[in-house]
């Protein structure tokens, strides 16, 4: 597909929806208000804003310039910006990343299709945390139907995939994105109202920093660099699809400020719910599975508050999950030459198979272990830990060091029809802070944070 030929989404609105859809995901609704509860609230709230605006929009602004200046898929980019060089090698990275990513992603957004029929069916009813707690083991460890699941799901973002960029990832993803927002703001809404809420909200905006210690900054900086969907790809495919009538420093700060108020409203919408009943805020993953169950069961309307939190929780997954689908299915049209109907179906069936090996990794292959870990847990520990931070490192030192500053500031600018004004910051921390940032997070992310004494 040449410069002129390829498609770029419709608008800014577009461009926000669908980046923002790749950005907000379970990590948003599930990860981060289980941190937040885990690290003392409000504390952790404000590192992580802090992290977002140096380490966060620095590299999704990277993405996007390597995106828009290199106009093709994630290898092609690197291609073309540093021909004759090794750079493209980023690129693969990020396509096994999304690969492995969706291996177990896709399993966990299967369990909230369960859930919405679970939380349709009425299930949450009359069963305390143990029940709750048994009956989520009885499922995920289950042959059978968490891989139902898997595949419906999958099949439902294939065919947003297949239709292509503008009437199948920018339509879905410009509906998708409101109910997201209208949902979320409804729950939160009726969590606040609740008797006792208002320690909930005390929880989370009021900080206690004596509970601030190096894991804790840590764990925020690395929560700011995997919210935004930053490091695997997503956002240099997307940035290849922005015309150039966008302001890119623009829209990364909308995107990051949508990421950052959905993870806020999702903690808003947990945690006066949480403590109205009373409920350690402190639970780890297993706060959307079994404790909100339990919240949604003592709830005042509760049944269709907990029908609506688990639309909320397929959707965000949804959003991911067809953005690290387009990363692949671009690379295999444009670097390969697949059609695109080929390169879906493709790209279906080994993230099915990826998803069945991680699923039955959970039960009945449990006891299978490569490098001691189960698949699951294989494919989170090389993404989260490796192949994430190390992309978003090595996506920083390109932009920082080896594209032109005057090409920078050309594609920033659009030839000097926006103003630059942040350029030489961005600039300065893409090639001092956020590297040094990132590397910590990497560091941290293998073990070694207490060795060197960062943790």
């Amino acid at each position: 597909m040449s410069k002129e030929q390829r498609i770029n989404f419709s608008s800014k609105l577009a461009v926000v929806a669908a980046a923002a859809g790749s950005a907000v995901g379970l990590g948003n609704i599930w990860r981060f208000p289980y941190e937040l509860g885990q690290y003392g609230g409000a504390a952790f709230l404000i590192i992580y804003v802090l992290f977002v605006v140096l380490l966060g929009m620095p590299i999704m602004l990277s993405e996007f310039i390597i995106g828009r200046m290199g106009q093709s898929d994630t290898v092609g980019s690197f291609r073309k910006l540093a021909p004759g060089g090794k750079w493209w090698i980023i690129g693969i990275m990020g396509v096994i990343t999304s690969f492995l990513i969706l291996g177990f992603y896709s399993v966990v957004a299967g369990w909230t299709m369960e859930y919405i029929y679970q939380a349709i069916a009425n299930q949450f009813v009359s069963k305390d945390t143990a029940t709750l707690t048994q009956v989520f083991v009885d499922f995920s460890t289950d042959t059978f139907r968490p891989i139902i699941w898997l595949i419906v799901f999958i099949i439902i973002s294939a065919g947003i995939i297949m239709l292509g960029v503008k009437d199948g990832i920018e339509k879905s993803t410009k509906f998708l994105m409101p109910l997201l927002v209208i949902i979320i703001i409804a729950l939160g809404i009726r969590a606040v109202t609740l008797p006792g809420g208002s320690e909930g909200l005390r929880f989370l905006f009021q900080p206690d920093f004596s509970k601030i210690t190096s894991g804790v900054v840590l764990s925020a900086m690395g929560q700011a660099f995997f919210s935004l969907s930053l490091g695997m790809g997503c956002m240099i495919t997307y940035g290849s699809y922005i015309s150039k009538k966008n302001h890119l420093s623009h829209t990364v700060v909308e995107v990051t400020m949508m990421d950052t108020l959905i993870a806020v409203l999702a903690a808003v919408a947990i945690f006066p719910a949480v403590f109205s009943l009373g409920i350690n805020p402190g639970f780890g993953p297993e706060l959307v599975f079994i404790t909100l169950p339990n919240v949604f069961a003592q709830m005042p309307g509760g049944y269709i508050w907990s029908i609506l939190f688990f639309i909320l929780l397929c959707v965000a997954a949804l959003t991911s999950v067809i953005s690290l689908m387009e990363v692949i299915v671009a690379y295999l049209v444009e670097e390969i030459k697949l059609k695109r109907m080929t390169a879906t179906i493709l790209v279906t069936i080994i993230i099915l198979i990826l998803g069945v090996l991680a699923s039955l990794s959970i039960g009945v292959w449990k006891e299978v272990k490569i490098f001691n870990m189960g698949f699951f847990d294989l494919f989170d520990s090389i993404t989260s830990k490796i192949f994430m931070p190390l992309g978003g490192l090595l996506i920083s030192v390109f932009t920082g060091w080896v594209l032109s500053k005057k090409s920078i500031r050309e594609e920033l600018s659009t030839h000097g029809k926006f103003p630059t004004r942040y350029y030489n910051a961005f600039i300065f921390l893409v090639r001092y802070i956020t590297p040094i940032c990132i590397s910590l997070v990497l560091l941290n992310q293998l073990g070694l944070g207490k060795w060197l004494g960062l943790s």
